[in-house]
């Protein structure tokens, strides 16, 4: 992984992310998480990188995951925490035990929804925020860190 690490970005999904597609179609979307994947290594290669593309219901995963990225010096984390936004301290902590940026990433709008949703653990940690743009918002994340990382087409 070391060699690639500068030309790699991870992209995170948590809990029930394995759903698109058929969860709350109206919320979400008719996409799946395949073709989040496919729009993710098709902006990634737009940027001359790579995609490792994650999913887990499991919070755990998704703390090793984040600080795997800091241990291999990765290009950037797009991370869309799900439900572990708005409860995760664990996952909070390891955004900031890394040097990685780190860009939450939401399909609906968290600002507009129900006010529980408004909270975000992750936020407070993260380099920056994208939301409400559905599906096409992990691809303004690789845009963004491919800017960050001056490999940016645009």
């Amino acid at each position: 992984m070391a060699k690639n690490a500068a030309k790699t970005i991870y992209v995170l999904n948590g809990p029930n992310l394995n759903l698109l597609g058929t969860r709350e179609p109206e919320v979400y979307g008719r996409s799946t998480l395949k073709d989040v994947e496919k729009l993710c290594v098709k902006a990634a290669e737009a940027h001359g990188l790579t995609i490792d593309f994650r999913q887990s219901n499991h919070e755990g995963f998704i703390v090793d995951w984040i600080q795997e990225a800091g241990a291999n010096n990765i290009l950037g984390v797009v991370l869309n925490p799900g439900g572990l936004t708005h409860t995760s301290v664990p996952v909070h902590d390891a955004i900031k035990g890394i040097k990685v940026p780190v860009i939450e990433t939401h399909i609906s709008n968290i600002h507009a929804r129900e006010p529980w949703r408004n909270h975000s653990y992750v936020s407070f940690a993260a380099k920056a925020v994208i939301c409400g743009f559905g599906i096409t918002g992990y691809a303004l994340a690789i845009d963004g860190l491919a800017a960050l990382a001056g490999k940016g087409k645009r």
